[in-house]
């Protein structure tokens, strides 16, 4: 892997490797662009099949928080760390510890949170070493748990593109089938529940589904199933890769709009769907209420405020939307537009700033 050719392809600020022989740590700080603000992006710890395969997750992980964090309007620019190791076996308090004496060593340029393999009780380490550091354990300036409001911003956002697939954003009556019952699905299972959606669930765990059997009196169905029955909205909120070849022709939904991360499994399928004329909210931009959830405790969380920031998913979807029509492209391209839209702007007004002669040292 030609490192720096990789990095100027895409145009990433920084690659940070981080060592500590005696606790073990091997890591990687992704730091993509921020021009928007610091780079904020979750501590993914994961087994890697080589060095090479790590850096180059984080990387494409802090790319994608870039245009994450700017398609949800935050002032924060995109990174991302993963720590080489199994999050069953090895970890211990010496390594978060000693990766959050990194983190400080960068001067707020990059923030983290927890992520795949990292959890509250690791972020309360690198606390411990930090204030470079969200989504710690539930206490004075601490979001706790992300996963309600992160399905609050899943529902704001169904109602959004309900509203460009029917024309009415009510999901009252609406048939919507959801895929997996984790917490994320289950608050969102909530407020379809409250408006009065017909709820057809699925989840490889048999309780999940019968949770949500019993409080929402939901329809079950077997995983394979989920994707042809008769919905008006499918709701991917597990896997990956889901839109593929083998379940597009299945799909008899107008709208796909779920919490899955990466629901594309290419760029050409989210073509097709485009051209049958399925409304998709891409996964980055409805989803992003845990990134907008933490981010408020940079300022001292304060619940509401954080909740109002996430009903905005709904105006963030519209604008994805109305680019898509204006440009006739598909919504995955009209999101990543909107998040380069925004960033550019940002960056001319920077560079026109400092033509003026307005140098960021200067005192006059």
């Amino acid at each position: 892997m030609e490192i720096f050719s990789y990095m100027e392809e895409s145009d990433y600020e920084q690659l940070v490797f981080c060592q500590d022989k005696n606790s073990g740590l091997k890591a990687i700080i992704a730091i993509h662009d921020t021009t928007l603000g610091p780079a904020l992006g979750g501590s993914r710890m994961w087994t890697y099949d080589s060095e090479a395969d790590a850096i180059e997750d984080a990387l494409r992980l802090a790319k994608g928080m870039t245009y994450k964090n700017a398609a949800a309007g935050l002032n924060l620019g995109g990174g991302k760390t993963v720590i080489i190791g199994d999050p069953k076996k090895d970890k211990n308090p010496e390594m978060f510890r000693a990766f959050g004496r990194y983190i400080q060593s960068l001067n707020g340029r990059y923030i983290t949170a927890e992520d795949v393999g990292t959890d509250e009780h690791d972020m309360d380490l690198i606390h411990m070493e930090t204030d470079f550091v969200t989504g710690t354990s539930a206490g004075p300036g601490s979001s706790g748990n992300p996963s309600p409001i992160t399905g609050y911003g899943i529902y704001k956002g169904m109602k959004a593109a309900a509203m460009e697939a029917f024309g009415d954003a009510s999901l009252e009556g609406r048939t919507v089938a959801v895929q997996g019952m984790g917490n994320v699905a289950y608050a969102l299972s909530e407020h379809l529940h409250k408006e009065g959606a017909r709820l057809i669930v699925t989840d490889i765990n048999e309780n999940a589904v019968k949770r949500a059997i019993d409080a929402f009196g939901a329809e079950a169905v077997s995983p394979d199933e989920i994707y042809s029955v008769d919905c008006d909205i499918y709701a991917p909120c597990a896997l990956g890769a889901v839109i593929n070849d083998e379940t597009i022709p299945q799909l008899k939904a107008k709208v796909i709009a779920g919490s899955a991360n990466n629901q594309l499994k290419t760029n050409e399928h989210g073509h097709r769907i485009h051209e049958m004329g399925i409304v998709y909210a891409p996964d980055y931009v409805i989803n992003s209420g845990g990134v907008i959830n933490v981010s408020d405790e940079l300022n001292g969380y304060n619940k509401q405020r954080a909740m109002k920031k996430v009903e905005t998913i709904y105006d963030n979807l519209m604008q994805v939307f109305e680019i898509s029509r204006r440009d006739n492209i598909p919504t995955y391209i009209a999101a990543d537009r909107m998040a380069e839209e925004r960033i550019q702007s940002l960056s001319a007004s920077r560079s026109q700033f400092l033509m003026n002669g307005h140098h960021p040292l200067s005192r006059r």
